[in-house]
């Protein structure tokens, strides 16, 4: 047994999803428009944890940043981030070489900033919505979610943080995410932020 599958044992069962976020090729490869630095290196260890996820019989679902290509969400139009993700381009995909085993939730899709997986906010008014995730975990009467993706310090952090919001229990094993860092002690203030919340976080993170 290697160290990464290790880290899977005993983590799925009953009641339990993995919620994979956002491993596209503009986050995890390098020629990405918004490249997380070693983000390509989460894809073998997510690729496990699926595995672990199906053979145990949990469900799998994954999240994808499906941009228009002007929104307030960009640094073109007044956001902060630089243009990515934007739908129908090639840096939008899931990378290819990530093992797609469940559904596909979609973020950002009308323009709003999609950092959690669980909901939306309007950048400009500011107002929330529901993503589909909630609904698909509870058809599958799921109460604990291990959290996989990038970034740690932006979209995983705040799935990890929504989930808690709404009852879950939530894993978070470090191996599976990277930061993006934007300002210096990101990924580690995202990592004492979970746990503050309640997530389990273990291992250490690739800073």
């Amino acid at each position: 047994m290697t160290a990464q599958s290790a880290g899977t044992a005993g983590l799925y069962g009953p009641g339990t999803a993995l919620v994979v976020v956002d491993v596209q090729v503009d986050f995890a490869d390098p020629s990405g428009s918004l490249y997380v630095p070693g983000g390509g290196d989460v894809v073998p260890v997510v690729n496990e944890h699926v595995a672990a996820a199906r053979a145990a019989g949990s469900p799998v679902v994954y999240t994808q940043d499906w941009h228009p290509p002007h929104t307030p969400h960009f640094a073109t139009d007044g956001g902060v981030w630089p243009v990515h993700c934007v739908r129908d381009t090639p840096g939008a995909e899931l990378h290819p070489d990530l093992d797609v085993a469940g559904p596909v939730v979609r973020k950002g899709t009308g323009g709003e900033d999609g950092y959690s997986a669980f909901s939306v906010r309007d950048p400009v008014s500011g107002e929330t919505s529901a993503t589909r995730l909630g609904s698909i975990l509870a058809e599958q009467d799921v109460r604990r979610i291990v959290v996989v993706g990038l970034a740690g310090d932006v979209c995983v952090k705040e799935t990890v943080l929504d989930g808690r919001r709404l009852g879950y229990d939530v894993v978070v094993p470090l191996e599976g995410t990277r930061f993006v860092e934007v300002s210096p002690g990101d990924g580690e203030r995202a990592v004492q932020e979970m746990r503050a919340a309640g997530a389990d976080v273990r291992g250490a993170a690739a800073l």
